[in-house]
């Protein structure tokens, strides 16, 4: 059986894996003769002998897919702002398991998603994916509410991942897992990760008028409803990326340190 191909009666490899770290976690996953798995591109951190690696359109789920096929499927990943490119990463000794890593961008916790016992599918954030096992789908998510649409910000393009095996993503800060069983929860649309089937997602306002433009919460918020599971964020890359900037705008030196305002001294002379 060639290499990077499903096999017989199982869509997706079968993949070990194993975390390490706590706020800038790497995953290492096992992989057996034979088996691939992919990520995004940037994400590998290192590799065993015996593992190369390859960029491809696509994320392979359909060998047999014509070239419009693929040009569609790359063109709708770049509308989410990713590479067209995924990274294919094969084990291609005849023996022995060997490990690749990889790790997120900034700092976060990677949640691993064993997508056969969550229904085969779950929906994310565009930019929350990090790697999972050859066969796994992924496509994105548009939602067709004209609210979510327009006023979706960060949640507006969801990506939508298809499989029977293990899948990783990442998000930013401490990740709270909810359970919904008919409830509704609101959130900021910066916050959600994820979730499962069964889970309705929409965008609301968020309050009045005095609210939604002084509150300093945002304009419109994720409503979230249904029975299943949500993954949340702490820290969204956004909020961190603006302070970040926030702080190189004020030259670099910290705010509000003595060496801060020393160095605000001395470029003043």
């Amino acid at each position: 059986m060639p290499a990077g191909t499903p096999p017989p009666g199982q869509r997706s490899h079968e993949v070990d894996y194993e975390l390490f770290g706590d706020d800038m976690q790497i995953v290492e996953v096992e992989l057996d003769p034979g088996e691939t798995v992919i990520a995004e591109a940037g994400a590998m951190n290192y590799l065993e002998e015996d593992i190369t690696f390859e960029a491809k359109m696509g994320d392979g789920s359909e060998p047999n897919q014509g070239m419009m096929g693929k040009l569609l499927s790359v063109g709708k990943r770049a509308l989410t702002g990713e590479s067209i490119f995924m990274t294919h990463f094969t084990h291609h000794g005849s023996s022995g398991k060997r490990r690749a890593a990889f790790a997120a961008p900034y700092p976060g916790k990677i949640i691993p998603m064993n997508l056969a016992t969550m229904g085969g599918g779950v929906t994310c954030q565009k930019d929350a994916f990090l790697c999972a096992a050859y066969g796994t789908k992924v496509s994105i998510a548009f939602n067709r509410k004209l609210g979510a649409g327009f006023f979706g910000g960060e949640g507006f393009i969801l990506q939508r991942l298809t499989g029977d095996g293990m899948c990783f993503i990442h998000a930013g800060g401490t990740i709270i897992k909810r359970e919904l069983k008919g409830e509704t929860l609101r959130v900021d649309t910066g916050c959600l990760v994820a979730f499962t089937d069964g889970v309705q997602y929409d965008i609301q306002r968020a309050g009045n008028l005095k609210s939604m433009f002084f509150g300093g919460e945002g304009l419109f918020l994720a409503t979230l409803r249904g029975h299943g599971t949500v993954w949340l964020q702490s820290l969204p890359f956004s909020r961190l990326a603006d302070r970040v900037l926030q702080n190189v705008g004020s030259g670099g030196k910290g705010e509000g340190s003595v060496l801060g305002g020393l160095g605000n001294l001395l470029d003043g002379d």
